[in-house]
């Protein structure tokens, strides 16, 4: 993102409601210096800390009449992480901070390769993702509008990283929001029912 500058000046400081890049924490951000600086055309800049006494993470921003439009590090959408093993965690993970950078091919690209490690997870046999996700319905429980769904994501992925596709170069930002969501959902179906389950039983248990 290219800010122009066409002056400058102090401005009071702007209440900055977000999630901390570093923490995942929601929280109002401290203020950090004496003001925010103007460059013009109503945008501000400046720093802020994350108000969480176990991070104190920095954050510079950029604000347009008071709205946050940009941050480093860049605010990413929230992902549980609990039960996920490594390899896919860090993988989709990629794939936010490539959504937040506004890559969109990338973001793409790394969904279908978070999909490619689950089913290598899942043991999935196959020459190609397609047939990895045919042989996982096999191996897993999954609702059909789920298992449908990955089918879908690998064809967007599958654009996204070949320069000869036809509709590469034309991946949203609300079509990945999207992707991205169903992403999650299957994660969750895959690794985290299971385990709130098993935690459910175990109040249970100590309640007996």
């Amino acid at each position: 993102m290219k800010l122009k500058v066409s002056g400058s000046g102090k401005h009071a400081f702007a209440r900055v409601l977000a999630r901390c890049p570093q923490c995942g924490k929601e929280a109002v951000f401290e203020n950090v210096g004496e003001r925010d600086t103007g460059i013009g055309n109503n945008f501000v800049c400046g720093q802020r800390k994350c108000p969480n006494p176990n991070c104190s993470g920095h954050l510079f921003v950029v604000l347009n009449s008071g709205k946050l439009i940009a941050s480093y590090p860049a605010i990413t959408l929230d992902f549980d992480t609990e039960n996920i093993p490594k390899r896919i965690k860090e993988t989709f993970e990629e794939a936010l901070n490539c959504l937040a950078a506004n890559c969109y091919i990338a973001s793409a690209i790394m969904v279908r390769r978070t999909l490619e490690e689950v089913c290598e997870d899942k043991k999935a046999k196959g020459n190609n993702l397609k047939a990895k996700i045919k042989d996982l319905e096999s191996k897993i429980v999954l609702p059909a509008e789920l298992l449908e769904a990955m089918d879908e994501l690998r064809l967007l992925g599958n654009d996204a990283a070949h320069i000869e596709a036809k509709q590469y170069d034309q991946i949203t930002e609300i079509e990945l929001d999207v992707a991205i969501e169903i992403t999650k959902e299957i994660m969750k179906a895959l690794y985290q029912y299971t385990n709130l389950l098993g935690k459910l039983r175990a109040l249970k248990n100590g309640n007996a």
